[in-house]
């Protein structure tokens, strides 16, 4: 029965190659862009994880307004009181009040395998008349390269050269672009709290991402506390969990018991991940209506075949052959054009996405495209090709069936 499936398909080649065509191009289609798609979505997700830790702990923030300042300024009034001009702001930078306690219960913790303490703060980098702003994170190096990868992202001169202290820093390569400066130079740093103070680049950092090189750069803890004027203080922990799976459960079960922030990588980064979702849905859509398109060539195909071979049929059922038997026959040709135009476009599609891979793009970065050959994107594009080509060989294939060789012969006659 199979041969004679093939036989069928074959008696009209030019309609079966423009439909093996269909399927192969729609099969192609989704390797490409689910592979660029989901090659970045790892990309991301793992500068995420792996520069800023599974668990973020972060300061709470007390925000002045009259509501809370009232029984400050009128303990014993019970009247209304009338602001002329109505308090707002903050009371301070937010940071973390007790983090001794923090270091402890972490320390405790079995879930835990690491944590480093930061303190951020923006700053203005100046090198001769040029100044830039951007973000100084005070970091312990040796619980930090245990919390996450930064060490990884240093293209030129070392994390472990910031030390402990003596005005070091590592530096984003954008934002060192944009001040003509390079390893080894001198920079100016100041928050705003006081005079600026002399740093040395000992590193460069180059994650790929350039929201981060042209806005980060990283000091010791002790060095960014006493810049800002905040010996002692701590702004952010940032946790490393033995399973990231249990990031979002515990940062709920912690943040459900104290005045900090505490958030997940997943709960940080929630736009990100909506933004992955109607990725998806685009992806899914862009590939299920090319499938349509080919299935409903399947399914003309089928049909002519089906009336054209209406005499076959009815010389198949005087065989012997059951109406079950004439239904899978043609069941088989949807399936064989479905096998043949998935495996036909997933070669291809592989074969587009190394090309893509190689790609020397410059303003891409480095890095250029970032392609994912995870199986599962693969195996999800063949059964989508198949399962098209079932589905719109089914409603001929119904119509074979039941057909008798007396109907037909009138039909004929």
């Amino acid at each position: 029965m199979f041969f004679l499936a093939i036989r069928h398909l074959l008696s009209r080649k030019k309609q079966t190659a423009l439909i093996l065509s269909g399927i192969s191009l729609g099969s192609l289609i989704y390797v490409a862009i689910a592979g660029i798609q989901l090659g970045f979505r790892e990309f991301i997700v793992e500068k995420l994880v792996d520069s800023d830790g599974h668990i973020r702990i972060t300061g709470h923030e007390e925000e002045i307004s009259k509501e809370n300042m009232q029984p400050i300024f009128f303990p014993e009034e019970k009247t209304l009181v009338r602001w002329h001009v109505p308090p707002t702001g903050k009371r301070d930078e937010p940071h973390i009040i007790y983090a001794q306690g923090w270091y402890e219960r972490l320390s405790q913790s079995p879930d835990v395998v690491a944590y480093a303490p930061q303190l951020k703060a923006q700053a203005l980098f100046s090198r001769g008349r040029i100044r830039q702003s951007g973000m100084l994170i005070g970091i312990d190096v040796d619980k930090q390269v245990r919390v996450t990868k930064l060490s990884q992202d240093i293209n030129e001169g070392s994390l472990q050269a910031i030390g402990s202290s003596g005005n070091r820093v590592v530096v984003g390569s954008g934002l060192l672009k944009k001040l003509g400066a390079q390893l080894g130079d001198t920079l100016f740093l100041t928050t705003g709290s006081g005079p600026a103070s002399p740093f040395k680049v000992v590193g460069i950092l180059e994650t790929g991402v350039h929201q981060l090189d042209e806005t980060m750069a990283y000091g010791s803890l002790t060095d960014v506390q006493q810049l800002s004027g905040n010996p002692g203080r701590v702004s952010d922990i940032s946790v490393r969990l033995d399973s990231v799976d249990d990031a979002q459960f515990i940062a709920n079960r912690w943040g459900s018991f104290v005045r900090e922030k505490v958030q997940s990588w997943d709960m940080a980064n929630a736009n990100f991940l909506q933004l992955f979702l109607i990725q998806d849905v685009v992806r899914n859509f862009i590939t299920i209506s090319i499938m349509i398109v080919a299935a409903f060539g399947i399914y003309n195909v089928l049909s002519i075949i089906v009336n054209q071979k209406r005499r076959e049929i009815a010389i198949l059922r005087a065989l012997g052959f059951s109406p079950k038997q004439v239904e899978r026959l043609f069941l088989q040709q949807g399936l064989i054009l479905g096998l043949i135009g998935a495996v036909v476009g997933l070669g291809l599609g592989f074969l587009l996405c190394v090309y893509i891979d190689n790609l020397d793009i410059k303003a891409l970065g480095p890095r250029g495209f970032i392609i994912s050959y995870k199986p599962s994107i693969y195996i999800q594009g063949f059964l989508m090709a198949v399962a098209a080509s079932l589905v719109a060989g089914f409603i001929p294939a119904r119509a074979a069936r039941k057909m008798t060789p007396v109907d037909i012969i009138r039909s004929e006659g």
